[in-house]
């Protein structure tokens, strides 16, 4: 790696003073970092962030604060990269500038867009909340002065899924790198692999023995020779990644700059509550407890994951209900019956592994492991295939190979020696496992190991739509800040299940134990008849199989009167099986979040649409009204704040810089070698984002405390 140019460096006291009052005030931040490069001189804005959430049952409402500081001697426009839960229903987003309070207006993006330009460009403050992905957004600050922090508020509501038997909330806290892959359009990625494709279903084909350690690649198709083709949908850019702690410093200089403070409360008896991520200070009193960051505040290279039980009688179904002026809206929670599924069907296991360089080192280590603990779990009336890619496919035998112990004992030895390095097609990956023949009178599971860092989720998504057939997707992420959104759309569209395996001190046991229990559902073909409820905007359209400790949740709009009910039908190991939910349709106050939660599910299912080229036009004009309507942030709908006051009359027009970033904990240099992550030479943008952020930590022993 060629050696970055030297900087000149001054660094004077740099401090955010404790507050007492809500917000921050001008003589609160002290002093500047200036550098020199070529002449060039760099600087870039501070960032804390205070999460707030409150639970009740199963439903979260989340506020994050974010708070803008201008280190420098002129006006910035900070840009900040972040994820939020991709069920997340964005609703609210206030800005605090000095004493004014600015409530953001939901507007189409281009007419966002154009009124923050305005404003940057006559002086007023301005934030910009923009969605790139449903779980990743950028907030720009126009006209951010010295001095003058600037504090942005969202507001959040989403349900909290109950996964292996415990309610299971995620709040991310950092956007993973991501990989750009050079093909240009679908449908060169179709065209390079139709003729390898066969659907599933198909007679076996002639077996073959395992290939030596070497494994061919796939042919990478050639992506520079075709343009893209007609009536096929551009998915819109991902944002540049920000400047990186952690590549040229180590990770132990970035403060920490996130703050919690959650409350939890149900009318039921509350069981077992933490975090495995993050260590809690937790207060319980009652049905009611409180919990913090036991460090006060932490870094945010990992995303936080909080689980906790609930006592009472369980239920194999519940329903939520909320009317208003615009009409009535209802959940419906569905959970599988308290049986042992049966293992009467022969499977073909085709593992699917990640070997890029995102997953070098301690993921690598994991996902080894998990293969371990499920070759061994394999029954003899069972075939595999394994399937490890990185810039292309590469394949331990080219047909699913009975689970002899000779077989298995190759294919373990094959895990063994594979490494990580070089990019992420998991587009052709994905083809690769579809593309021979099922073996007769078996179950095809796709057991897919990654962290999910690429940008291109559309043309995975739109793959597994048209070539899933009867088989299934089990999906394991593996990291401490991996693609949620594209690892659980992927089971959702594979009617299968997502599960996640963080890089703690346990994470290897965690990857042996969910490997050793590749689950069969429970209940398979469910349906429901509505009877004389009149229903619409259902979602998901599609509803998933019912697995062990987990459950699915339906949401629709509704016309009418209470009482009614509704017949759930489904198959439990091959047996017709039914159950009718009574259904109380009310208007109580405590569900009032149910209309903005059923507009981001439908939201949601519309993407999908898109994603996989169902009725784009329609979908895309659907998002639009539904964000207006609900007052929803989506992909094309964008919350704009802009301040009354000028608060830049210098007449020097606002510099862009991004709000630099820590590396994501448990990754290598080599997730940022290149694609979305930029290249792997620092810029000197980066360089003094790692000074700056080392400057405050030399300096800055003190915390920063909390601005409310």
């Amino acid at each position: 790696m060629p050696m970055p140019k030297p900087l000149t460096v001054l660094i004077l006291a740099i401090i955010w003073g404790a507050q007492t009052h809500a917000a921050p005030q001008p003589g609160d931040i002290a002093g500047r970092i200036v550098a020199e490069r070529d002449g060039r001189r760099i600087e870039l804005p501070l960032l804390k962030s205070d999460v707030s959430v409150t639970i009740e049952a199963d439903m979260a409402t989340i506020d994050i604060t974010q708070s803008f500081a201008n280190p420098t001697t002129g006006p910035l426009e900070a840009e900040y990269l972040f994820p939020l839960n991709q069920h997340a229903a964005v609703y609210a987003m206030e800005m605090r500038v000095g004493d004014q309070i600015v409530q953001a207006v939901i507007r189409e993006k281009a007419e966002a867009e154009a009124a923050y330009r305005q404003a940057k460009s006559d002086g007023k403050a301005a934030a910009l909340l923009t969605q790139h992905r449903p779980n990743m957004f950028t907030q720009r600050v126009a006209n951010l002065m010295p001095g003058q922090p600037i504090e942005i508020r969202l507001r959040y509501v989403q349900m909290v899924p109950k996964i292996e038997g415990a309610h299971t909330l995620v709040i991310p806290l950092i956007v993973g790198p991501r990989y750009q892959s050079p093909a240009e359009s679908d449908a060169v990625l179709a065209a390079a692999t139709t003729a390898a494709a066969a659907p599933d279903g198909a007679p076996d084909g002639a077996a073959q023995a395992p290939e030596t350690a070497a494994a061919t690649d796939a042919a990478a198709p050639d992506t520079h020779t075709a343009a893209a083709a007609d009536n096929t949908w551009q998915i819109a850019p991902q944002p540049d990644y920000p400047p990186v702690a952690g590549l040229a410093l180590p990770e132990s200089v970035v403060a920490g700059r996130v703050s919690l403070d959650l409350t939890l409360s149900s009318g039921l008896e509350l069981g077992a509550f933490g975090s495995t991520t993050h260590p809690l200070a937790i207060d319980r009193k009652g049905d009611r407890l409180t919990a913090r960051f036991a460090d006060g505040q932490v870094m945010e290279n990992r995303d936080l994951v909080i689980t906790y039980t609930l006592g009472g009688a369980g239920l194999d179904a519940a329903v939520l209900s909320h009317s208003d002026a615009r009409g009535g809206f209802l959940s419906l929670m569905l959970e599988p019956p308290h049986i042992e599924p049966a293992q009467v069907m022969a499977r073909e296991l085709i593992f699917v592994l990640d070997t890029s360089g995102s997953m070098s080192g301690a993921p690598m280590a994991a996902s080894k492991r998990f293969m371990r603990a499920a070759l061994a779990g394999l029954r003899p009336q069972d075939r595999f295939r394994i399937i490890p890619f990185s810039n292309a496919a590469r394949h331990f035998a080219r047909a699913a190979l009975p689970a002899t112990p000779a077989n298995l004992r190759a294919g373990g030895q094959f895990v063994d020696q594979l490494s990580a390095g070089g990019g992420t097609e998991i587009d052709s990956a994905i083809r690769a496992a579809f593309a021979t023949r099922r073996p007769a009178d078996t179950l095809r599971i796709v057991v897919f190991l990654s962290d999910g860092y690429i940008g291109g989720e559309h043309r995975v998504l739109r793959t597994i739509d048209q070539q899933i057939g009867a088989a299934r997707i089990y999906a394991f992420g593996v990291g401490n800040a991996v693609n949620r959104y594209l690892l659980d759309s992927m089971a959702e569209m594979g009617r299968g299940y997502a599960r996640y395996v963080g890089l703690d001190d346990d994470a290897l046991e965690v990857a042996e134990q969910l490997a050793a229990d590749l689950k069969s559902p429970l209940m398979t073909d469910i349906a429901v008849d509505w009877g004389d409820v009149d229903v619409s905007g259902v979602s998901p359209a599609r509803i998933p199989d019912l697995f062990a400790g987990g459950s699915v949740r339906l949401y629709a709009r509704h016309r009418a009167a209470s009482p009614a009910s509704v017949q759930v039908t489904g198959r439990v190991n091959g047996r017709a099986a039914s159950m009718t939910v009574p259904l109380t349709l009310t208007d109580a106050p405590d569900q009032a979040a149910l209309p903005l939660i059923w507009a981001r599910n439908r939201i949601a299912q519309l993407e999908r649409n898109i994603a996989v080229g169902r009725d784009p036009e329609a979908s895309d004009a659907e998002i639009t009204r539904l964000g207006l309507a609900f007052s929803l942030q989506s992909k094309n709908t964008s919350f704009i704040a802009v301040s009354r006051q000028v608060v830049n009359a210098t007449g020097t027009p606002a510099r862009h810089a991004a709000v630099p970033l820590p590396m994501v904990d448990g990754v290598t240099e080599k997730a940022y070698a290149g694609g979305f992550a930029g290249a792997s030479t620092p810029e000197p943008e980066t360089l003094l984002g790692l000074i700056l952020i080392a400057a405050l930590s030399l300096i800055g022993s003190r915390r920063w405390r909390r601005l409310q």
